[in-house]
């Protein structure tokens, strides 16, 4: 049975995550990295799942791709694509839908590709592995896929390694290879990690053309809201394992009501500040939070912190404009911030 579909969009969500929480058992001592997650991503649409280091963004997309150990991991809740059931799949059943159905960009190329294969040979076995193409045929594809991702020269760069390649080019292999199949959910985990301003820019354009051209689902993890601005339609700020926030682009970019939300845009970098002002962190360490089943876990680097907010857990609620907020005192919208577009 498909889900429903959602009143923000109107369409049927391709996938739906439904309380999902992921435990992690070691030496005795378990962690929650992942509670109470919830949010749809329907065809055609972009969603972003945003946070500091730790917040649990990278650890629920393994969970949704069936990628978590299976030994000191559990994994609860609903994780339903196109109607399946994903958490409760064999292994097999998954790996005959990676790829051709859900594929995922890993945020380090130089550890995601392997450095003794050549790029055209990595290339090759995705399409070797789901496709009944003759060798020419498939060269031919990884030629296409490579000139596709906006690579130069893609013949000559199929006989490459991955060292000798920029970390914009191979972040660029990276999605080539996610995009061999044209799955129809791509799930980019911070795409843009090292790279300086400019190859960020090309990347990002690169899959904002690529989804924008197809009916595909993007589901972009990253800690930069800067980089949410021009590409996602809904967001999703997660922090110590849970949402915080949930709302489409604009509502949230011009008004946040969530103070950890405020913080994350407030550290951004604008070329509009007065020369010579000072950045503005968010105060404290991720590492600094309170248990989420006794009191908010942002508490102690909150600036709107009250006696109540360390005495019991807000839940996420709705607050209008297609919003959800998990706070006790969320920020009033008496304010517009400019769109960072």
């Amino acid at each position: 049975m498909s889900a429903p579909a959602t009143p923000e969009t109107g369409r049927t969500p391709l996938l739906s995550v439904r309380d999902l929480r992921v435990r992690f058992t070691r030496d005795g001592r378990t962690t929650t990295a992942v509670d109470e997650v919830a949010f749809d991503v329907a065809p055609g649409q972009n969603v972003a799942l945003v946070g500091e280091s730790g917040s649990g963004k990278s650890v629920t997309s393994l969970a949704v791709m069936g990628l978590l150990p299976a030994r000191g991991v559990e994994v609860s809740g609903s994780v339903t694509y196109d109607g399946r059931d994903l958490l409760g799949m064999r292994p097999r059943e998954l790996e005959r839908l990676r790829g051709p159905e859900i594929a995922m960009v890993f945020q380090d190329p130089m550890t995601s590709l392997n450095p003794v294969v050549t790029v055209g040979t990595q290339l090759d076995e995705v399409l070797k592995r789901h496709f009944d193409l003759s060798r020419r045929e498939r060269r031919e594809r990884c030629a296409d896929l490579l000139a596709r991702v906006g690579i130069p020269d893609p013949v000559r760069r199929l006989k490459e390694y991955p060292h000798q390649l920029s970390g914009g080019m191979r972040q660029r292999v990276l999605i080539a290879i996610a995009l061999a199949c044209e799955p129809r959910l791509l799930i980019a985990d911070e795409p843009t990690t090292a790279l300086d301003v400019t190859i960020q820019a090309q990347v990002l354009d690169v899959l904002a053309e690529l989804v924008a051209g197809s009916s595909t689902a993007l589901l972009l993890i990253t800690h930069d809201l800067g980089v949410v601005a021009g590409v996602c339609d809904e967001v999703n700020v997660m922090y110590a394992g849970r949402i915080v926030e949930q709302a489409p682009r604009r509502p949230l970019f011009a008004a946040p009501a969530h103070p950890y939300t405020d913080g994350l845009l407030g550290s951004i970098p604008r070329l509009d500040t007065p020369r010579g002002a000072p950045l503005v962190p968010i105060p404290g360490s991720p590492t600094q939070t309170l248990p989420w089943a006794d009191a908010c876990a942002f508490a102690p680097r909150c600036p709107r912190v009250e006696d109540d907010c360390r005495a019991g857990a807000p839940r996420l609620e709705a607050r209008g404009e297609g919003r959800d907020v998990r706070c006790f005192h969320p920020l009033v919208p008496t304010a517009t911030r400019k769109d960072l577009r």
